[in-house]
Order: C-alpha cells, then structure tokens, then sequence
C-alpha cells in the first residue's frame, strides 16, 4: 500500500459531499425558524440584546437577522438574503428567509436520492419563470393618485407589523412622505429617494397620534443668540452657506512680528473688517435666516442680529441638503459669490420650537417642498425605533407602487396561485427534473402556511380548503384573513402587495437556495500566514480590505 498523502495542513477541516448539503439546509432552516412567527398580522415580536446591552424589540425580519451573530457560514449567507431584500424593496424581508428556507427543505429528499444538485438548480430556475410568470398575469395595474387603494395597500403591507393597531397613522404619513418628494423623471417614471429626502426625526414624548409629516423640514438646532434673534420669521428669505463665517486662520503656522504697537491694532480691525465685509455681503439680498455648515464667529454674530437676521450654524450636511431641497435656495460656498436665484423664498414660516427640553427649528408650509422631515412622538425610545423601521418598511412600499404601480394579492393567495399554477404544469415536464419543479411548487406554501400557523387555526385543514380552491390556478384572489385565519377574499379584504416585492421574494429566495445548493465543498480554519515573532494570539480580529488582499503573498515568511 502506498503511504497516504497529506494535501491540506492539519489545522484545515474539510468536510464535503452531502455532509455539506445537509449541514446548508440545517442551517437555513434554523435561521427560517427565528423569524418564521414573524410573519402576519397576528405575528410576535422578538426581543433581542445587542451587544452594548441595548434592547431592541422588533418583528421586522431584516432588524432581527441583522443584530444575529451566526457561526455557520449557509446561515451567514441567509441573513445577507434579508438585507438585500431590505435594500432593493424594503418589504418581503421575512418571507424571503421563510422562502429560502422551504426551498431547501424541500430539496433536501432529492439529494438523499442523490440527485445532482445542478439538477435541483436547474428545475427550480424553471419554477422561477414560470412564478414570475403567473405573477404578471394575476397582477392588477392602480391608478397612484387614489389614495384609498394606496391607504389599503400600505396599510396591509404594514398590517404584520407592531404598529398596526395605530391603523391608518403610519400608512397616512408613508404615503403623505412619498408623494412629496416624489420627481418626475419623464415618460411617466417617478423617482422617490427615501434615504436622502426624508428624514426621520424621533422625539420621545407625547403620543403616536401626535406624529405627522412636515410641509418642510426641522432640524434638531436653536438660533445663535437665542435672545436677541427672531424666532419666528413669517416667509423668510433663506440662505444656505457651506463656509464659515469668522476669520480664516492661515493653513499653517503664521508668525507675524510687529514693530510698532499700532499695527496689532490694525491686525485686529483687518480680521473684524474681513468679517463685517462677509456679513455686508450676505446682508445684501436681506435675508431672514442664514444658515451655515460651519462655524459662525460672535463677531459675524452681532452683524447679522444687528441687522434683525436670524442665524443657525454647524448644520449637518444631510440636514443642508434637505432645507435646499424643501425652500428652493441654492447651497453657496462663498458669500461672494450669492446670487439672487440663490436665495430660497420657498418657505412659508420659520420657527423655533421647544418639544420636550430641547429646541427644534422648523421650516414649514414650504411650497412645494422636495424633502420633507417626519415627526415620530412616542412613549419610549424602543417604540419609537420600531415605529421607525415600519415606517420606512411602509414609505418602502408607497414608493415601489409610484415607481411601479401594479399589485398582487396578499394573505398567501399569489403563494398558492402560483404553487397550483406550476404544480399543473410540472405534468409536461419531462425527464427527471419533473420532480424538483414540483417539489419547488409545494415549497412557495410555506407562506400561507406560515400565516395559518401564526393566527393558531388547524392549519392541515385550511390548506387543504385553500389548495381545493385555488386547484386549477383559478381564484386567485382567495388567500388567509391573517387576523383570523379564516378563508376570504383578498380583493374584498383590501389584502394586498406590491407586485416588485412579490417578484423580488421569489427571485432571491430561489437564486439563493440554488447557491447554496450547489455547494459541496467547505474547508474552514485557514489562517492568515502571520509575521514572524507575532505569536498565535491576534489581538483583534483582522478585517481583509482590498489593498490586504493581494499582498498576502509577498509578505516574507
């Protein structure tokens, strides 16, 4: 016999085959089961500690899977799953997991049968077309201008969330969001950028009802001299700086030596003239309200308030942006430069407020405001932080059905359409992927399964009543009522979803379960080759950036 020959070093674990399939599968389910009784209306919350010892209680599939930390690598790639989904659609985040994780579970027979993964692959990519498919045909077109059907839609998108017993609250202040800072682009398109228009401010105190969407922004800022400045300005003028307004010091070290005592004197009169000339070019188009990013010296101070203007400094960028956006002025980089187009006259009142025990100014009643701040008021910061994250699940969804305004049937219904849909046609499938096509079929009834399961009726025998009717693809309207899992229709109970999230679940479950289908092969505990002298102990973990990674083989052992 030959000796054996020892390829990978000893501290290399490799493990392969359907040891690996079955090791996948476990995994996903196991993060599939964490968020599967989140799903729904009557869905429970999840407490979690995050590391600091924060508590944050959330039922939103993304904000759960995000604070998990996860050793095995399937379950890593998982969690990505729900994060993509957050990133792209903003809804869908539980079901994409639920779904992934079915899909997987089915697939799990065919490799005991020792199936070829790409097999499985290939069948489900089939079932994938053919779901997209059957989505375009029972999808209706709205018209985006009706508020009742968006309130509706909004409203059963964010119906499995914790704030729906607040009702049309949050849907209210989603779709009052979007619609403001909606743009045309042309032919028909709008485009709604939530991350850089909207803004969330949360102020504890008060209650929920209190919450509403600002014609305008506000910003977390009190004037300079609180006492002399106005505080209220009635359509103020406004101008926007990004540059200070106080003295440039040099950009290095200056050393100036003076002879004659006179000339620190005119040193001084030479820095205060440098400002009033700043301050006198800014007074010129007489504005009401100048705000700047940065600093603002007592001095410009006294100019401005002299002159009855009211003054804001060190602003946020994001912050800046928004005004702008809101008023119609023109962010400036040089006082020297303004124009008179620059100047926003937007506004209809600037105000300083006092919620709570800190000032809030506001720039409200703008004309046709761009951007626009909400204005969350809520008992404790925990609610308040899940008010939130439904909130921007809801404004999410308002802005996928502007973008795209067609709907699909919620409650589950869409799931078994399609399911009955590709379960008739798997019977034309020939050869030996017929059998994963259909197992692909059966998995996308894990959805109204799950909501079965979450409202505790016998869920074998809603499923069987379901799957009857929706046998010969017809019906597709008839899906779960999630509060009380009664058998209903969708259409009459305003259940309903966007059909690009719906599109989006389907894609990313199943491109991701054939990802992880495919693997075979995993060899974990490779180190990083380490300097010599450094000993077995790193400090902290090392983060690979790009630049590390190509050098690793030039380092000298």
């Amino acid at each position: 016999m030959h000796s054996p020959v020892l390829v990978l070093k000893d501290s290399l674990k490799r493990e392969s085959g359907t040891k690996v399939h079955h090791a996948n599968i476990q995994a996903s389910k196991a993060v599939a089961d964490i968020i599967r009784t989140t799903l729904g209306p009557r869905s429970m919350l999840k407490m979690l500690l995050d590391a600091s010892g924060g508590i944050v209680v959330t039922n939103d599939g993304n904000a759960i899977l995000r604070e998990l930390d996860v050793a095995h690598p399937a379950a890593k790639s998982m969690i990505e799953l729900s994060r993509t989904q957050d990133e792209e659609v903003g809804d869908g985040t539980t079901s994409v997991i639920v779904l992934a994780g079915e899909m997987l579970h089915v697939a799990e027979e065919f490799i005991d049968k020792n199936y070829h993964p790409t097999v499985i692959c290939r069948a489900y990519n089939k079932a994938l077309e053919d779901a997209v498919a059957v989505l375009d045909k029972i999808a209706m077109a709205i018209d985006t201008n009706d508020r009742a059907t968006m309130l509706g839609l909004v409203k059963s998108c964010i119906g499995t969330k914790f704030t729906s017993q607040f009702g049309d609250l949050i849907a209210d202040l989603a779709i009052d969001a979007t619609t403001t800072v909606g743009v045309d682009l042309g032919q028909g398109l709008r485009e709604v950028d939530i991350k850089k228009c909207i803004k969330v401010e949360k102020v504890p105190g008060g209650q929920l009802e209190d919450s509403r969407v600002l014609k305008g922004v506000m910003f977390n800022k009190d004037v300079v001299a609180p006492g002399k400045m106005r505080r209220k300005i009635v359509n103020p003028r406004i101008i926007l700086l990004d540059s200070p307004l106080e003295y440039k010091k040099g950009e290095n070290q200056t050393n100036a030596e003076l002879v004659k005592e006179e000339d620190w004197g005119v040193l001084l009169k030479m820095e205060e003239e440098y400002i009033e000339n700043l301050c006198m070019q800014i007074l010129k188009f007489k504005p009401d309200l100048v705000i700047t990013e940065k600093g603002l010296s007592d001095l410009a101070c006294h100019y401005l308030s002299k002159a009855g203007v009211s003054a804001i400094r060190r602003l946020r960028k994001t912050d800046n942006n928004r005004i702008a956006k809101a008023c119609g002025a023109v962010i400036v980089n040089r006082p020297d430069e303004l124009q008179e187009s620059d100047v926003g006259t937007g506004a209809g009142l600037f105000e300083v407020k006092k919620i709570g025990d800190e000032f809030f100014a506001f720039i409200v009643d703008c004309k046709d405001p761009k951007a626009c701040t909400v204005l969350l008021r809520g008992a404790s910061k925990d609610l308040l932080n899940e008010v939130e994250r439904n909130l921007q699940d809801a404004m999410s969804v308002a802005r996928n059905i502007i973008k795209n305004p067609k709907l699909v049937p919620g409650g589950g219904a869409t799931e078994l359409t399609v399911s009955a849909t590709l379960k008739q046609k798997s019977s034309s499938i020939e050869g030996i992927e017929k059998w994963p096509y259909e197992a692909a079929a059966i998995a996308f009834e894990a959805i109204p399964r799950t909501l079965a399961q979450n409202c505790g009726v016998n869920v074998i025998r809603t499923m069987t009543a379901l799957q009857g009717k929706h046998a010969n693809g017809e019906n597709a309207w008839i899906g779960i009522d999630g509060n009380t899992g009664a058998i209903s229709d969708m259409k009459e109970r305003k259940i309903w979803d966007a059909y690009n999230v719906k599109a989006q679940t389907f894609k990313t479950a199943i491109e991701a379960a054939c990802m992880l289908l495919r693997i075979d092969d995993i060899v974990s505990g490779i180190k990083k080759k380490q300097a010599p002298g450094s000993g077995q102990t790193p400090s902290k973990p090392q983060i690979e950036t790009e630049a590390d990674a190509d050098s690793e083989q030039i380092l000298p052992d």
